[in-house]
């Protein structure tokens, strides 16, 4: 009796064991997959899971002939940049308010960036620097 009792046991650590694994797995391949970069018209916030951002997040500097040129992993401009950002429209920081869709199409708000005021600078890999006090809204390029 204790022998079936054992083997009945032992039989369901096995069949649990056996379906743990490829779960495991599969958690694995998930972590590791890129995907490819969100289609947002102002860009996208370079965190998990990489939500459109609104107009006025990024500064002129993010863009080059209109296109976003990456942040975080997926990051395609030059080697040295500094670009800035303003974190009130950053949904950790209370941002609460209208988000552009994937997909989305660029809309000129006809300010041409004139509005822009940056709160911090990053080097497009995620690194966030405080702006201490310069005014930094018209001496950009504007693409």
């Amino acid at each position: 009796m204790r022998s079936i009792k054992y083997t009945l046991l032992a039989g369901v650590a096995a069949v649990g064991l056996a379906v743990s694994v490829p779960a495991s797995q599969a958690q694995v391949s998930f972590g590791i997959s890129v995907g490819q970069e969100p289609v947002c018209p102002y860009g996208y916030y370079d965190y998990s899971p990489y939500r459109c951002a609104p107009y006025g997040y990024y500064g002129p500097e993010w863009f080059n002939n209109g296109v976003f040129i990456g942040t975080g992993r997926w990051y395609h401009g030059p080697e040295h940049f500094h670009g800035y950002v303003n974190r009130s429209y950053d949904r950790r920081y209370g941002y609460h308010g209208a988000y552009p869709n994937r997909g989305e199409h660029w809309r000129d708000p006809d300010d041409h960036w004139q509005s822009f005021h940056g709160s911090h600078w990053s080097d497009g890999h995620g690194h966030y620097h405080v702006d201490r006090g310069h005014d930094h809204d018209h001496d950009h390029d504007h693409h």
